[in-house]
C-alpha cells in the first residue's frame, strides 16, 4: 500500500522558512525535528525568496517620492 502524502498548511510552511532563515540552522537541521523531508523544506525556501525580494522592492518603492 502507498504512503500517503502529507499535507502542510501555509502557517507551517512559512513558520520553517522563517526558522531557516532566521536561526542559521541548516535545511537539514530544520527538517529533521518535524520529519519534513528536506528536499521539501528546500523547495519552500527557495519559493519564498522570490517573494520576499519582491515585497521589498515594493515597500521601497512605496516609500520614495518622486524626486527624491
Amino acid at each position: 500500500m502507498a504512503d500517503r502524502r502529507r499535507k502542510f498548511d501555509a502557517e507551517f510552511r512559512e513558520g520553517a522558512v522563517r526558522i531557516v532563515a532566521e536561526s542559521g540552522k541548516t535545511l537539514a537541521e530544520v527538517a529533521r525535528d518535524p520529519g519534513i523531508n528536506e528536499t521539501t523544506l528546500a523547495t519552500w525556501v527557495s519559493r519564498a525568496r522570490p517573494a520576499a525580494y519582491t515585497r521589498a522592492w515594493l515597500q521601497r518603492k512605496a516609500s520614495t517620492k518622486p524626486g527624491d
